[in-house]
């Protein structure tokens, strides 16, 4: 790549200038034999043969010296694009600033030539040839700088990009839209006006120029703005419009979802601050997307999205009927001890794994990781329909996931629901999204309990009630007993089969490398089968020799984590 850009950025030099100061020099050729009007003279063919040897001569001196000039000043250019790099601020400025300093370069050369021949006129011969000589050869050096620096800068955006992309200039001023609009305006319309204004005031200042004359030299001014106008006005609004396309380009591939677009910065002038605005901006997406996706990774996608809703977050809660779903593994004392830490990480991220996946295709999300615990939250922050069922499925889920995924690890599943606090609890410094209540000590004590359990599940009569018919009938109700702090017995509950051990295909959130799984959409049952609801739990309690199951009570505490090994 580099290769190319060196011989486009030394086509700049030798081509873009050869031509554009051809293109000049046919203008000035044109209008001062056939365009402007010739003021009275003595000898009109020594006159021409005089300016027509001034003419040609004159780029036999001023082309070495364009050359040289412009060798010296594009070395840096050439050096940067050769060997590539880390610009230095030489050559820094001289890519920035090479389309203006090249046009200044070959102005300079354009207006002595301008003085020269109209002073050698005024010595020679009279005062109003010396006139037309010098303006049309301005009208030349307008046309030759208008083109060198629009052609020069499209060139070099390669190299400006380059050079853009390392650093951005703080102090550098460039030209931008507005005198680029005004070149074009210069080129394509006030030069040949100007033209045409100073034909008419040689017209009425000798009335000896003839219509014919006058005629040829208003069709020649006014076909050279329009075809120059037409031209140079294309060149300035490619310029500015080119820039502008690759921002709606990039623009249309962030509604897409792609964060990852970007567009060169070959300008330092505002068509390049409006490319780099749109980088800034961007980035700072992706920044904002990356930090979005680690805050919910860490405190789950459901608080990062109440929290980032809100705004602000004050300590406290509110009391929410959740389900409760605390999974704790089985002998992890002895799993530390037998085997190597790199194994023992990587078991839990297996484990944990699974847990998650099971807890999210149910509607739930992971409160936070306890060693070699999980507590699950169903219902809060966000509502869920049936969130009793949803734990439930939940478990019966992991359980026989745990057995098929992870062979060599044990754990215990307890699910309970009732109400809780739920909220953001710690200080101003530090805190966290959780909650409080019975039911969450009550499943931790169920995974306890479970571990001794064939199913390595167990579940409260409360949380079977609150949940839908179509969930609550595939568990059991059984004993009674006394958990380990509590002051009332729990019934307990155990699935009648094992949830077919079904994982679902993550699909990709938009914007992120992130896997998000879909959770279905349950449909309340409440009101149809309330009736049958009510029957079955009493008819449960009367085989048992029980009555109604017991309400859980509103101690609150944080879970427990077993210590068995």
């Amino acid at each position: 790549m580099t290769s190319r850009l060196e011989i486009r950025v030394r086509w700049v030099l030798l081509v873009v200038v050869g031509v554009a100061n051809i293109i000049g020099s046919l203008v000035v050729l044109l209008f001062a034999t056939f365009v402007v009007p010739d003021p009275p003279l003595d000898d009109r063919d020594y006159v021409h043969l005089v300016n027509a040897v001034a003419f040609f001569s004159y780029p036999v001196v001023a082309a070495p010296a364009a050359l040289l000039s412009g060798l010296w000043l594009w070395r840096p250019v050439v050096t940067f694009v050769r060997d590539g790099g880390e610009p230095d601020r030489r050559q820094r400025r001289a890519v920035l600033l090479g389309p203006l300093r090249l046009t200044l370069l070959v102005g300079a050369l354009w207006g002595v030539g301008a003085l020269g021949w109209a002073a050698l006129d005024m010595m020679l011969f009279t005062g109003r040839l010396a006139v037309k000589t010098g303006l049309t050869c301005l009208l030349g050096a307008g046309t030759t700088c208008t083109i060198v620096y629009l052609l020069s800068e499209r060139l070099l955006r390669p190299a400006a990009a380059l050079v853009l992309g390392a650093e951005r200039p703080k102090r550098l001023r460039l030209p931008g839209v507005t005198t680029r609009v005004m070149l074009a305006w210069a080129l394509g319309t006030a030069i040949p006006v100007f033209g045409l204004i100073c034909v008419a005031i040689a017209a009425l200042a000798s009335p000896d120029i003839n219509v014919t004359q006058l005629a040829i030299t208003i069709l020649g001014l006014g076909g050279a703005a329009l075809l120059a106008g037409v031209c140079v006005i294309y060149m300035a609004t490619r310029a500015i419009a080119d820039p502008i396309k690759a921002v709606r380009s990039g623009m249309a591939q962030v509604e897409r979802g792609d964060l990852g677009a970007e567009v060169d910065v070959y300008d330092a002038s505002e068509v390049g601050q409006l490319q780099a605005g749109f980088n800034h901006m961007v980035a700072g997406l992706r920044e904002i997307e990356w930090l979005r996706d680690l805050f919910g990774r860490h405190v789950g996608e459901e608080v990062a999205d109440l929290a980032l809703e809100r705004g602000v977050v004050t300590l406290g809660g509110e009391t929410r009927e959740v389900a409760v779903l605390f999974v704790d593994l089985t002998g992890s004392t002895r799993l530390a001890d037998t085997r190597s830490p790199d194994e023992v990480v990587g078991l839990l991220n297996r484990f944990f794994g699974v847990v998650v996946s099971a807890v999210a295709k149910h509607g739930g999300w992971i409160n936070k990781f306890e060693g070699d615990a999980a507590l699950a939250i169903f219902g809060a922050p966000t509502q869920v329909e049936d969130s009793a069922g949803g734990a439930l499925g939940a478990a019966r889920e992991l359980a026989v996931r745990l057995r098929a995924e992870v062979p060599m690890l044990d754990a215990g599943i307890g699910v309970s629901a009732g109400p809780v606090v739920a909220g953001y609890i710690g200080a101003e410094e530090r805190f966290e999204y959780t909650v409080i209540g019975d039911p969450v000590n009550e499943a931790a004590r169920l995974s306890d309990l479970a571990k001794d359990e064939e199913g390595r599940v167990l579940a409260s009569a409360t949380v079977l009630e609150l949940a839908h018919l179509a969930e609550s009938d595939e568990w059991d109700l059984g004993r009674s007993v006394m958990l380990r702090g509590r002051s009332r017995p729990t019934r307990l509950g155990t699935p009648r089969r094992p949830a077919r051990p079904v994982i679902p295909a993550p699909r990709a959130e938009p914007g992120t490398g992130r896997a998000r799984f879909p959770r279905p959409l349950r449909r309340s049952r409440r009101l149809l089968f309330g009736a049958l609801v009510l029957a079955k739990a009493a008819k449960s309690a009367k085989a048992a020799g029980q009555g109604s199951p017991e309400e859980p009570g509103g101690h609150s505490g944080g879970p427990a984590v077993s210590d068995s090994s």
